[in-house]
């Protein structure tokens, strides 16, 4: 099996030039057609996963924090488990951890 890295992995990726050890084996997918403006949709685990997430547009919206009007970048994030594999809280749990890093990003090195 060959090493690499993200970027080198991301970029055979688009050009469709992956070997077939590279992206079989894996228990987690994301799926962002965000870059598409696409607002949300479900999407489907990639069988033999446990899950995937699906990633949608980053929007502007207005917001109303503290009795004034603002705005605020808005994204759905979609996660489908197996719950044959994975309990429901936990994905949860998952879910409220990714947000609080979107929000706080600092969060990952503290």
């Amino acid at each position: 099996m060959r090493h690499a890295f993200a970027g080198d992995l991301a970029t055979r990726a688009r050009d469709g030039k992956l070997e077939p050890d590279e992206y079989h084996g894996s228990t987690f997918s994301i799926s962002n057609l965000g870059m598409f403006g696409i607002d949300d949709f479900d999407a489907i685990i990639n069988p033999p996963e446990a899950a995937i997430l699906a990633v949608g547009t980053a929007r502007q919206e207005p917001v109303l924090r503290d009795a004034e009007l603002g705005s605020r970048t808005i994204m759905t994030l979609t996660l489908t488990v197996d719950h044959r594999v994975l309990n429901g809280a936990v994905a949860a749990a998952f879910l409220q951890e990714v947000q609080a890093v979107l929000e706080e990003p600092l969060r990952i090195v503290v």
